[in-house]
């Protein structure tokens, strides 16, 4: 079997420069004819959330993967929404998965517990496990922080093909080499967040290159003026540096000995994070809505053979008819006949 891998963008908040280091550049990097790309909203519905704030910030994602690199002609694209096979399968592994796996999940732990949470937090792993069993996904790369995800995906998949028959493709976790954690800018101890967006700490993807300047030469440094790559010691330069690094493909601790002081320094860092950020912003721009629209509704056409399938076979193993009543959402009234094509990122 080849290996396939899936990637999802929850729109909860604007995209940052973490999300593109940490995932987007790597996705772009490593797309083919096996990779599933998708935004997931449905997964934003786990939390309050503003209806047409969701739908901007979906079509956002949207676009501003297509501008980072992301090519429709070489991967699946779609909204998740958009494929009713998701929440299909959702249930259906609802009915394979147990209370007590779903609730010690450490996000559940961490967000959720009292009266008012909604149930989809606490069930929502199981989703993103229909997310990755949909489309027979081999690897999917993932933090350290969401690797217990993965588990949970090939426990239920495992169990289910022991029950009823080789119907899963068990997926395994995949790390990348360097991990790319951005900590904010304001807070050198946290991660940074596109969901803390009133902080001056988060650089945006779509920041004007004048705030992403102001926001970098605010940055919080440490006691002292010695420009040392020192994690753990002096995590605020530390953190220039790694940005710094990772925006040009150097080493954190030998640029550090080319800098006597920090003023020079954040103004190096924010070049880098404008040249890197500029191409993808003018890429955005040229970008329109119905543009966006067809690219994710010819996806999710793609992408619907191979999950009503999946589908299809789950539906026959448990004792049901076979047949889904699935499909994609065909592509809105006035697209252009040909999607565009989003050159990789310079």
């Amino acid at each position: 079997m080849p290996t396939r891998r899936i990637s999802g963008f929850k729109p909860t908040g604007p995209l940052q420069l973490g999300n593109y280091l940490g995932a987007i550049r790597p996705t772009v990097q490593g797309q083919g004819e096996e990779t599933v790309v998708f935004v997931a909203d449905l997964h934003a519905l786990t939390v309050p959330h503003d209806p047409e704030r969701l739908r901007d910030l979906t079509r956002q994602v949207a676009g501003l993967l297509l501008a980072a690199g992301v090519d429709p002609d070489r991967t699946v694209l779609y909204r998740q929404s958009d494929l009713p096979a998701h929440a299909e399968l959702h249930y259906l592994l609802e009915c394979s998965a147990s209370y007590g796996e779903v609730h010690r999940m450490i996000q559940f732990k961490e967000k959720g517990g009292g009266s008012g949470t909604r149930l989809s937090l606490l069930t929502y792993p199981v989703l993103m496990a229909a997310d990755i069993l949909l489309h027979d996904i081999t690897d999917v790369p993932v933090g350290r922080d969401q690797r217990q995800h993965v588990e949970l995906t090939r426990d239920l998949a495992l169990r289910f093909n022991e029950r009823h028959g080789p119907v899963f493709t068990v997926p395994r976790a995949v790390h990348p080499q360097v991990a790319a954690r951005v900590a904010d800018l304001a807070d050198p101890a946290a991660k940074m967040g596109k969901t803390n967006a009133a902080t001056n700490g988060v650089l945006f993807l779509l920041d004007p290159p004048d705030v992403l300047r102001r926001k970098i030469m605010r940055a919080v440094t440490d006691a002292g003026t010695d420009v040392v790559y020192d994690p753990a010691g002096k995590p605020g330069v530390s953190n220039l540096l790694d940005l710094l690094a990772t925006c040009t493909a150097q080493d954190p601790a030998r640029i550090a000995a080319d800098y006597t002081g920090y003023g020079r320094l954040k103004s190096d860092v924010a070049d880098a994070v404008i040249a890197l950020l500029e191409p993808i912003q003018q890429r955005y721009d040229d970008l329109g809505d119905a543009d966006i629209e067809h690219v994710l509704a010819r996806g999710a056409e793609r992408a619907a053979d191979h999950a009503d399938a999946t589908v299809r076979r789950v539906r026959a193993a448990m004792g049901l008819a076979g047949r889904a009543a699935t499909s994609a959402r065909p592509a809105p009234a006035g697209s252009p006949g040909k999607p565009p094509t989003a050159p990789a990122p310079r």
